[in-house]
């Protein structure tokens, strides 16, 4: 097992080891899709036979619209990834923000980014509004980035995934689509990968849908923490449950 920056170093080493399978395991949200998408491209004109991927992509308006259409939902507003709309574009969004009636604001990933989003969210739902609007205009284009989008079409297609937390949420995946079939390693392995059980003791999944805080969580910080997560939010150093432990003020967070 080798450490990559880019697929495309896995397709050279498949080029360079023809005697071995070399298997990327293309994971991520759509941002990393057009890379992993581009390296069967590469793959299949160089006519390789001992390269594959394994895809395990997942998407993130159908995990919104999962969350809005859950009879506990609570949330008010999104703030949507910057860097999934700056491929993806803002297209998908409108339906999301229309049907459910919830303002949805792009944003990057910069403190003053944030504030601003969460301040246009805010204007937004004391007004009445459920829009979509783009706070990181310095690189989000209503269309997104239509090469990026094409190559993964090319290369992929449209599958349910399971969700850490949440389970399977129809249509919120990609796959490798049929065309190139020979680059999926599901199919060329013939692998079966079982569904892993969760963690009784979790409660990644009310996290996730805004129903409870981390703080809530009896195993918060003492059987879950980062180097022992018991679950989805604790993995990442993105997750809720990760930037509580090591952000937030733990002496304010007992009052609240």
């Amino acid at each position: 097992m080798r450490i990559l920056y880019s697929p495309l170093e896995a397709v050279q080493l498949a080029k360079q080891n023809p005697d071995k399978q070399v298997v990327f395991f293309a994971v991520g949200f759509e941002t990393t899709a057009p890379a992993n998408a581009l390296s069967v491209v590469h793959a299949d004109q160089m006519q390789l036979d001992n390269y594959s991927i394994l895809a395990s992509h997942v998407l993130v308006p159908p995990a919104m619209e999962a969350i809005l259409a859950d009879d506990e939902n609570k949330i008010d507003a999104f703030l949507a990834a910057g860097h999934v709309c700056t491929i993806m574009g803002m297209e998908e969004y409108y339906p999301v923000a229309e049907k459910y009636q919830c303002p949805i604001v792009i944003t990057g990933f910069e403190p003053v980014d944030l504030l601003q989003g969460i301040l246009m969210a805010v204007i937004q739902l004391e007004n009445g509004e459920y829009k979509v609007e783009n706070q990181y205009t310095r690189y989000v284009q209503r269309e997104g980035n239509k090469l990026a989008q094409s190559t993964i079409s090319e290369v992929f297609k449209i599958s349910d995934r399971v969700w850490r937390g949440i389970g399977n949420i129809p249509q919120s995946g990609y796959e490798v689509n049929d065309r190139f079939k020979k680059f999926n390693a599901r199919l060329k392995f013939n692998i079966d990968i079982p569904l892993a059980e969760e963690n009784k003791d979790c409660i990644s999944g009310d996290i996730m849908k805004g129903l409870k805080k981390p703080k809530q969580c009896p195993n918060f910080g003492s059987r879950c923490k980062p180097e022992h997560p018991l679950g989805a939010p604790m993995v990442s150093s993105e997750g809720a449950c990760a930037a509580y432990y090591h952000y937030a003020n733990t002496e304010r967070l007992e009052k609240v």
